[in-house]
């Protein structure tokens, strides 16, 4: 029983392997890079104002 239980499930994970759509998971994972790019320079700016705010405090 086990054995046909993993059987199916790798037979499953297969299937959802061949079918996966390569443009759109492209597509999703060069949004998700973008994202990941604009929250870092995001994060960059907001670390730098302080910064100066102290600055211009000096």
């Amino acid at each position: 029983a086990n054995l046909s239980i993993t059987i199916e499930n790798l037979s499953s994970a297969e299937s959802a392997i061949r079918d996966a759509d390569i443009a759109e998971e492209v597509a999703f994972l060069t949004r998700n890079q973008i994202l990941v790019q604009a929250a870092t320079a995001m994060v960059g700016q907001a670390n730098l104002l302080p910064q100066s705010v102290l600055q211009l405090l000096r």
